[in-house]
């Protein structure tokens, strides 16, 4: 069973201004041997949740722009320890989703000033490395948030500090959606507004940054104290099996 959402209606977006879109978005940036590969994360369970309609707006833009998406639907995702390793089909799935991408975005509802706990409980089921992989460090990532209220953005600078944790490359825009409830439509789809315009700069920019640095992600996070770390353990590796042989 696949945990990915079916996005409906991917190639329609009647609120984008197609005379201003440019069509070599990210034309000399990198190679454009395939499509980036974005990763969407949302972070409400609620019917009709905004975080959730935001991220898949976000997802059309971004097939438009000529990414391959992919939605995450958190809704069995246990919380973070409650299942001894973390040994639970919805956790295997989203790393595996994770190690996919290149790039990620992160939406969520500001919940008591903060992002909510289904938002956080994902980012904890990714860790730094597993395996001998890591699905995150190197990856672009776009932060957004919808708010009941005013305006805020508690809670993309959350997510800000959280991809920096997770050693991702945080692009300069964001987008915060105020009064979310009075921005979208019956059917679930975003308004023609500043508030979608600010999305396509952000996608926009996702994209750009996405292939500018994908195919040099290996040598931007290469670590002095990594390489040190590990070199002390092939020494230590050498020496064990040196005595052993002695």
């Amino acid at each position: 069973m696949s945990r990915l959402r079916t996005l409906a209606d991917p190639d329609y977006v009647p609120a984008l201004d197609r005379d201003v879109v440019r069509p070599d978005l990210a034309a000399g940036l990198g190679s454009l041997d395939h499509p980036p590969r974005i990763l969407l994360l949302y972070g409400s369970l609620r019917e009709r949740s905004f975080s959730q309609l935001a991220v898949e707006e976000a997802a059309r833009l971004l097939i438009f722009f000529g990414a391959e998406v992919r939605i995450f639907d958190p809704s069995d995702l246990p919380l973070p320890d409650q299942v001894k390793g973390d040994d639970h089909p919805a956790v295997h799935e989203l790393r595996q989703h994770a190690l996919w991408s290149e790039g990620m975005v992160w939406c969520s509802p500001e919940r008591h000033g903060q992002i909510t706990g289904i938002m956080k409980a994902q980012i904890d089921h990714l860790p730094l490395e597993f395996g001998g992989m890591r699905p995150t460090q190197g990856r672009t990532l776009a932060v957004m948030q919808v708010s009941g209220g005013s305006q805020s953005f508690n809670a993309v600078n959350t997510l800000r500090l959280l991809g920096r944790w997770m050693r991702m490359f945080t692009i300069p825009n964001q987008s915060s959606i105020a009064m979310a409830w009075k921005e979208f439509d019956e059917a679930g789809r975003l308004k023609s507004s500043s508030y979608y315009d600010r999305i396509v700069d952000v996608m926009e920019e996702l994209v750009r940054f996405t292939v500018l640095t994908r195919g040099h992600a290996d040598q931007l996070v290469d670590r002095y104290s990594e390489r040190k770390s590990a070199a002390a353990k092939r020494d230590a590796a050498h020496n064990l099996a040196s005595q052993s042989i002695a």
